[in-house]
């Protein structure tokens, strides 16, 4: 009989441990819009939605600081081969602006001096001013464009539902995991408390 009333403590610890800890979850979320409880004079509403606009900041402060920057965009877009390429074009169409430009009367000796310095200048130097030109618009990038901000204004533009929705898929195995942890420590207190009930008092 006394092992009947424990496991009957135990089923009850582990509903109330597994019940609550899904209401904890569903409360993250719900409700999604504030609702007044008139005779308090409180306004409920789920822990997310109520700060959304501050989930949505710090997700953005986290992706710029530590997960992607404009540096490594513009890294990841221009690469050393790339450097190569552009030196090749700008020397390609110097070729052609001096072929096109220069007036027939310019003996054809001069004008090959011309290319051949104009090209060994560009294989010297061109890395660096290529360089250069590369950290400038870097810095203009970092001004003009927030990564923090662009990823604040997607998220805060998702309707509540749609965030909910994300998450939960994302996290659906944790919070699976989380409902029968609540369930497995309610049968654990209430085993606790069984034996608490019949061999102490």
């Amino acid at each position: 009989m006394e092992i009947l009333e424990i496991f009957i403590m135990m089923i009850i610890g582990g509903l109330i441990g597994w019940l609550t800890n899904i209401i904890a979850i569903k409360l993250l979320f719900r409700p999604l819009y504030p609702i007044e409880i008139p005779i308090l004079k409180l306004k409920v509403q789920g822990l997310i939605p109520k700060r959304k606009n501050e989930v949505a900041q710090s997700i953005g402060i986290v992706v710029e600081e530590e997960l992607l920057s404009i540096h490594e965009i513009i890294d990841k877009v221009i690469e050393e081969d790339d450097i190569d390429k552009i030196k090749v074009k700008i020397m390609q169409k110097i070729n052609i602006i001096v072929a096109e430009k220069l007036p027939p009367l310019i003996p054809s000796t001069f004008k090959k001096m011309i290319l051949n310095y104009v090209n060994d200048f560009i294989d010297q130097e061109g890395e660096s001013a290529i360089r250069e030109m590369m950290d400038e618009m870097i810095d203009k990038a970092v001004d003009k464009v927030q990564i923090s901000q662009i990823v604040e204004e997607k998220i805060n533009a998702y309707e509540i539902e749609k965030i909910e929705e994300i998450i939960i898929s994302v996290a659906k195995k944790e919070l699976k995991h989380i409902e029968i942890l609540g369930g497995i420590l309610g049968l654990l207190i209430g085993f606790i408390q069984g034996l608490l009930v019949f061999f102490v008092f």
